[in-house]
């Protein structure tokens, strides 16, 4: 008797001395853990969700959200370390081939739409509006160590340095917007500050006259006081700041864009990851308002749900980007396929 009370005794000292109490050691045995990764620009969504979703669980679930950009989220996705990939942008042909050598099957499920926001520091006097040529003029390879002044953009612009803020290339909204802007994925001028923090791009334009930058609407909208959003000319020639409104009516493009959540086809048959997700879809015209995204209609979501329930599996982009899609091109595009 008295070794088993001397083992136990023992057993607890060795516990509490690795920090866990026995019901602490249970708890974290027994608690089911979901793992999503991936685009900063999704990140508040999918972490608005999650943390919704604990509450109403009351600690039997964990969802972890990271932040390593669409490009990285997909690499661990696709090499089966997550169960949701966060992605500011369709599946690249790259990854599906990715992830098809691991036997990676994905649910791609639409949850937003973005509004990717030209920013400048509100003492910026200057810049009342950007063309696409104007911001290839700046953003382009050929750029690089040339376009150092904003009077090299535009001869009414003062002489002063330009400094450059903008995604890495993990990131979605880099590929995004370079294909918008430039012309082709990855094709951008490396000599910028890049990070895959939305944060540290915010902090570099706040505190530069000459600065300008570019990430998701959300961002912008939590520190609309510290920035400023340049109006950016779209396809009829008008000058179109990024709203709910103008990216609903699809007047902000090229600029305006789908953002997803991709689900690993094994882990959805996990009854939690089957539930968090599930929830995500029902709540998405409740909370993701409150991120600063604009919602897709009620009947995406549902199509969302149903596209679950049959567990269909795939992509309807190819792995192409569809540069200006529209709520509503998104939708026919969704119901063909």
């Amino acid at each position: 008797m008295k070794t088993t009370t001397k083992f136990w005794a023992l057993t607890a000292a060795a516990t509490l001395a690795a920090g866990l109490t026995g019901v602490t050691q249970v708890v974290a045995q027994t608690r089911a853990v979901i793992k999503a990764d991936g685009s900063s620009t999704v990140f508040p969504i999918t972490e608005a969700m999650a943390e919704e979703f604990q509450k109403a669980k009351r600690g039997q679930v964990q969802v972890t959200v990271g932040v390593s950009g669409t490009g990285g989220g997909f690499k661990k996705f696709c090499n089966g370390e997550t169960d949701i990939s966060n992605a500011s942008r369709p599946i690249s042909k790259r990854e599906m081939e990715a992830c098809r050598a691991k036997n990676i099957s994905y649910i791609e499920l639409p949850v937003a739409f973005d509004a990717l926001t030209v920013v400048v520091n509100p003492k910026n006097n200057w810049v009342k509006q950007l063309t696409v040529q104007q911001l290839k003029t700046i953003w382009e390879p050929a750029a690089q160590g040339k376009i150092r002044n904003w009077n090299q953009v535009d001869p009414s612009f003062p002489n002063r340095p330009l400094r450059l803020f903008g995604p890495g290339t993990d990131s979605g909204t880099f590929d995004y917007f370079t294909e918008a802007i430039v012309g082709k994925a990855k094709q951008s001028r490396s000599d910028y500050t890049a990070s895959e923090d939305d944060n540290v791009l915010v902090q570099g334009v706040a505190t530069d006259v000459g600065a300008l930058g570019y990430f998701g609407f959300a961002y912008y909208e939590e520190n609309a006081k510290r920035l400023r959003a340049v109006p950016i000319v779209n396809s009829q020639g008008k000058a179109v700041m990024p709203s709910r409104k103008t990216v609903e009516d699809g007047s902000y493009n090229p600029l305006s864009r789908p953002i997803f959540i991709y689900v690993n086809a094994e882990s959805i048959r996990r009854p939690e990851v089957r539930e968090f997700v599930e929830f995500y879809m029902r709540n998405g015209t409740k909370l993701i308002p409150k991120t600063g995204y604009i919602p897709l209609p009620t009947r995406a979501y549902a199509a969302n749900l149903d596209t679950i329930r049959r567990n269909r599996t795939g992509t309807v982009f190819g792995g192409e980007n569809r540069v200006g899609l529209t709520i509503d091109e998104l939708m026919k595009l969704e119901r063909v396929n």
